[in-house]
């Protein structure tokens, strides 16, 4: 980032990106907020694990937030009227690098223990495990190394190629996790309309996810290679975050729409969701008929 006091100071394209990105990722942890509320409403009997994993993540989210608005107050208000501040790098930016790998580690973990679950191979979770650790320990070298060289200018120098391979990891897993979901989602599915339209809504949904997850991170990498001097890269960084967390609990919370879609006299001719880990068959699909409840949803 050029230095503002030289006279090349962009208020728009260094605060201002930085607000919209601050003010747009409350917003959707405003929305994170509201689908915990609902999970713990509609499924109070998933197991302590599950439970225990929505906390978590809603807990990171909430110390993602505090830093990232520490950082804004700290560039808008304590260092207000001083341009050359924008050269240093806040402590509290540094550290949501850390909670945002502790999020997307905790997501990518979630939808990659679905894939063995469908799959009952270990080969692609854990190769998709493997990312998701080598993301938390990259964020956190972010973190520590940002700490240490306290300059914008020579951090891109130093430590650029550290940024880059981050969310080049973060789209490779997203990308990887998407198609592999699609690709088991497609060999469950069958030739009876009910169960293809689930399937289908099934598969929808997963490259949704997956196509705005790994996007952010693209985009993360195009706006930090092309425009550093300025902070537009960080406003699509702070919220990355959001992206993961609402892909994970809306995965949980579209339970009962599958269900509804479900609610046919039939038996389908595979489980739905783990019974492993304790999730409530009875929250997810209900039949007339037997219906085995722990795979297709697997977490």
């Amino acid at each position: 980032m050029s230095s503002p006091a030289s006279g090349s100071f962009d208020p728009d394209s260094t605060l201002g990106a930085l607000l919209v990105g601050v003010l747009a990722s409350y917003v959707l942890f405003g929305i994170t907020t509201n689908q915990v509320y609902v999970y713990t409403s509609r499924f109070p009997n998933d197991s302590c694990k599950v439970k225990m994993l929505v906390a978590a993540v809603w807990l990171f989210e909430l110390a993602h937030v505090l830093c990232i608005g520490h950082t804004l107050y700290i560039l808008a208000v304590s260092d207000f009227g001083h341009p050359a501040s924008f050269e240093s790098i806040p402590a509290s930016l540094g550290a949501s690098t850390v909670f945002n790998g502790l999020i997307a580690m905790c997501v990518q973990g979630f939808f990659a223990h679905r894939i063995y679950r469908l799959s009952k191979q270990l080969y692609i979770p854990l190769f998709c495990w493997t990312l998701s650790l080598l993301f938390l320990a990259a964020s956190t070298v972010a973190f520590v190394t940002g700490y240490r060289t306290t300059q914008f200018t020579k951090y891109e120098v130093q430590w650029g190629w550290l940024l880059d391979a981050l969310w080049t990891i973060s789209a490779v897993d997203d990308l990887i996790i998407s198609a592999s979901l699609v690709f088991w989602f497609l060999r469950r599915r069958d030739t009876s309309q009910p169960s293809v339209a689930l399937v289908d809504k099934l598969i929808a949904w997963t490259i949704e996810t997956g196509a705005v997850t790994s996007a952010a991170a693209i985009l993360n990498l195009i706006c930090f290679t092309m425009m550093k001097t300025n902070f537009i890269w960080i406003a699509w960084y702070v919220v990355t975050a959001r992206l993961y967390s609402n892909s994970f609990l809306a995965s949980l919370n579209s339970r009962e729409t599958l269900r509804k879609m479900n609610d046919t006299p039939r038996s389908l001719p595979y489980p739905v969701y783990p019974s492993n880990l304790g999730v409530d068959s009875a929250t997810t699909f209900q039949s007339t008929r037997t219906l085995p409840t722990n795979q297709l949803l697997s977490c």
